[in-house]
């Protein structure tokens, strides 16, 4: 499959990283983070049959141009908005996956009229961190944990104050390979993940997880997420180390929402479980 790379422009000049391919409805990409990049190539290519799909980086992460922010929820909104206005759609389908499946749901709460349907894939809903983050680090830390070399490993790499680019790369593979359910590939799969490599955005990391913290479980998003006529999926990995409870609230409170558990799966269900992730989302696309 072929990919299209443009640059989108944001309203204060910023340069996004765009790629896009297939025909039909739009459907634009929101990858997870924050500070990361898009690594949706696998998960979208199937994808690309049915509509117009949009892979893109964030503001300063992967491809995207350097910048020093802003990093705020309203920013990558508005961001999110720019791509949509340089392909000329009126309206989108949004895909996003973890912090992704955040932003493209505030994208479709401040934009409701611009969003044909949301996918919400192994986000954390809209509670308070207490719901999910320290149950979190707790199953995070046995999964690295039943090979302790590979917790030591991880362990030593996060206490370096200045990795190399290549020790970066290593932490993360052994970090993310704990998303998976599949212990044997796991490691196989996070690999993937990393090629290409671009340096995380720990600026942008840290900024916006502080604003989730501070302010994303509020009455005020409840009732506005109550209010949303968009229609919904919810595909979980029922095997995600963040635990699929939290997103309960998130359920309860849409009024068009369907949603879908993949038993086998954890984090990234398309990598785990391709074909039931397909199944679920296809329906739900435009």
């Amino acid at each position: 499959m072929t990919w299209t790379e443009e640059w989108a422009t944001a309203d204060d000049g910023v340069r996004l990283w765009t790629a896009r391919s297939g025909e039909g409805e739009p459907l634009v990409l929101c990858h997870g983070g924050p500070g990361l990049w898009d690594m949706f190539e696998d998960m979208a290519e199937p994808l690309t049959g049915r509509a117009t799909v949009v892979r893109w980086d964030q503001r300063g992460c992967g491809r995207s141009q350097p910048c020093a922010g802003p990093w705020t929820g309203e920013r990558f909104t508005a961001d999110l908005d720019a791509v949509r206005e340089h392909f000329g759609f009126h309206r989108i389908a949004l895909l996003g996956h973890s912090w992704g499946a955040q932003l493209a749901l505030s994208y479709a709460l401040s934009r409701p009229e611009r969003v044909s349907a949301l996918i919400y894939v192994s986000g954390t809903g809209i509670g308070p961190d207490a719901d999910w983050h320290p149950a979190h680090r707790e199953n995070f830390l046995a999964r690295l944990g039943e090979r302790p070399e590979l917790l030591a490993r991880w362990r030593y790499l996060a206490s370096r104050q200045h990795p190399t680019p290549e020790e970066e790369r290593e932490r993360a593979v052994h970090q993310w390979s704990a998303e998976f359910e599949d212990r044997a590939r796991a490691l196989e799969h996070a690999g993937r993940m990393a090629d290409p490599w671009f340096p995380v955005n720990d600026a942008c990391n840290k900024a916006l997880d502080e604003e989730r913290r501070r302010g994303w479980a509020t009455p005020e998003r409840y009732a506005a997420c109550q209010a949303l006529e968009v229609p919904v999926l919810i595909v979980d990995g029922a095997r995600d180390i963040r635990p699929r409870s939290a997103v309960d609230s998130l359920e309860r409170a849409l009024p068009k929402v369907r949603r879908v558990i993949l038993p086998g799966a954890g984090h990234m269900p398309w990598t785990e479980d391709p074909d039931g992730f397909r199944v679920a989302v296809v329906p739900a696309l435009p």
